[in-house]
Protein backbone atom coordinates (compact mmCIF):
# COMPACT_ATOMS: atom_id res chain seq x y z
CA UNK A 1 0.00 0.00 0.00
CA UNK A 2 1.52 3.50 -0.73
CA UNK A 3 0.68 6.17 1.32
CA UNK A 4 0.37 9.75 0.05
CA UNK A 5 1.19 13.03 2.61
CA UNK A 6 0.47 16.46 0.97
CA UNK A 7 1.53 19.98 1.99
CA UNK A 8 1.51 23.29 0.87
CA UNK A 9 -1.59 24.57 -0.23
CA UNK A 10 -3.09 27.86 1.52
CA UNK A 11 -4.33 31.44 0.69
CA UNK A 12 -2.53 33.80 -1.49
CA UNK A 13 -3.85 36.92 -3.59
CA UNK A 14 -4.63 37.38 -6.87
CA UNK A 15 -0.58 36.96 -8.75
CA UNK A 16 0.93 35.98 -6.29
CA UNK A 17 2.07 31.75 -6.14
CA UNK A 18 1.56 28.54 -3.98
CA UNK A 19 3.83 25.53 -3.78
CA UNK A 20 2.10 21.92 -3.02
CA UNK A 21 4.08 18.81 -2.23
CA UNK A 22 3.22 15.30 -2.35
CA UNK A 23 5.44 12.33 -0.69
CA UNK A 24 5.02 9.11 -1.78
CA UNK A 25 6.15 6.35 0.93
CA UNK A 26 5.58 1.93 1.26
CA UNK A 27 5.16 0.26 -1.34
CA UNK A 28 5.91 2.43 -3.85
CA UNK A 29 6.80 1.39 -7.59
CA UNK A 30 9.17 3.74 -9.63
CA UNK A 31 7.50 3.53 -12.99
CA UNK A 32 4.22 5.46 -11.23
CA UNK A 33 2.50 8.40 -12.68
CA UNK A 34 2.35 11.05 -10.11
CA UNK A 35 -0.47 13.66 -10.87
CA UNK A 36 -2.73 16.62 -9.32
CA UNK A 37 -5.89 17.15 -9.84
CA UNK A 38 -7.99 19.81 -8.32
CA UNK A 39 -11.92 20.03 -7.75
CA UNK A 40 -14.01 22.86 -7.31
CA UNK A 41 -17.78 22.75 -5.71
CA UNK A 42 -20.27 20.41 -7.25
CA UNK A 43 -17.64 19.45 -10.44
CA UNK A 44 -15.67 16.78 -11.06
CA UNK A 45 -11.97 16.61 -10.24
CA UNK A 46 -9.97 18.23 -13.26
CA UNK A 47 -6.31 17.07 -13.85
CA UNK A 48 -4.18 19.89 -13.29
CA UNK A 49 -0.52 17.97 -14.06
CA UNK A 50 1.06 15.15 -14.67
CA UNK A 51 4.40 13.53 -14.18
CA UNK A 52 6.09 10.40 -15.46
CA UNK A 53 8.97 8.84 -13.90
CA UNK A 54 11.36 9.79 -16.29
CA UNK A 55 9.94 13.45 -16.25
CA UNK A 56 7.35 14.08 -19.36
CA UNK A 57 5.17 16.29 -18.16
CA UNK A 58 1.57 17.07 -18.76
CA UNK A 59 -0.63 20.58 -17.96
CA UNK A 60 -4.32 21.35 -17.48
CA UNK A 61 -5.07 24.12 -20.58
CA UNK A 62 -6.02 26.63 -17.72
CA UNK A 63 -2.92 26.13 -15.16
CA UNK A 64 -0.54 26.00 -18.55
CA UNK A 65 2.39 28.39 -18.60
CA UNK A 66 1.69 29.28 -14.92
CA UNK A 67 2.17 26.05 -13.17
CA UNK A 68 5.07 23.94 -12.92
CA UNK A 69 5.15 20.34 -11.92
CA UNK A 70 8.49 18.87 -10.92
CA UNK A 71 9.37 15.02 -9.15
CA UNK A 72 12.18 13.71 -6.91
CA UNK A 73 12.09 10.09 -7.84
CA UNK A 74 14.53 9.30 -4.79
CA UNK A 75 12.59 11.12 -2.57
CA UNK A 76 9.66 9.70 -4.32
CA UNK A 77 7.82 13.65 -4.02
CA UNK A 78 6.66 15.96 -6.31
CA UNK A 79 6.33 19.33 -5.96
CA UNK A 80 3.73 21.94 -7.92
CA UNK A 81 4.87 25.47 -8.50
CA UNK A 82 1.60 27.54 -9.26
CA UNK A 83 2.59 31.19 -10.60
CA UNK A 84 0.48 33.91 -11.39
CA UNK A 85 -2.62 32.57 -9.42
CA UNK A 86 -5.92 33.59 -10.00
CA UNK A 87 -9.00 33.15 -8.16
CA UNK A 88 -10.64 30.50 -10.36
CA UNK A 89 -7.82 28.28 -9.50
CA UNK A 90 -9.49 27.99 -5.86
CA UNK A 91 -10.30 24.68 -5.54
CA UNK A 92 -9.24 21.42 -3.64
CA UNK A 93 -6.33 20.43 -5.08
CA UNK A 94 -5.20 16.36 -4.52
CA UNK A 95 -2.72 14.45 -5.30
CA UNK A 96 -2.53 10.74 -7.17
CA UNK A 97 -0.60 8.13 -7.00
CA UNK A 98 -0.86 6.05 -10.43
CA UNK A 99 0.50 2.67 -11.30
CA UNK A 100 -0.43 -0.45 -13.65
CA UNK A 101 -2.70 -2.20 -10.38
CA UNK A 102 -3.36 0.67 -8.18
CA UNK A 103 -4.48 4.92 -7.91
CA UNK A 104 -4.07 6.43 -4.60
CA UNK A 105 -5.56 9.62 -3.48
CA UNK A 106 -3.89 12.12 -1.21
CA UNK A 107 -6.55 13.70 1.48
CA UNK A 108 -6.56 17.04 -0.67
CA UNK A 109 -5.27 20.35 0.49
CA UNK A 110 -6.76 23.89 0.13
CA UNK A 111 -5.77 26.35 -2.21
CA UNK A 112 -7.63 30.13 -1.87
CA UNK A 113 -6.78 32.44 -4.30
CA UNK A 114 -7.34 36.17 -3.42
CA UNK A 115 -8.76 38.92 -5.89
Amino acid sequence: QVQLVESGGGLAQSGGSLRLSCAASGNTDSRAIMRYFRQFPDRQRELVARITSDGAVNYGESVQGRFTISRDNAKNTINLQMNGLKPEDTAVYYCNYLTTTSSVWGSGTQVTVSS
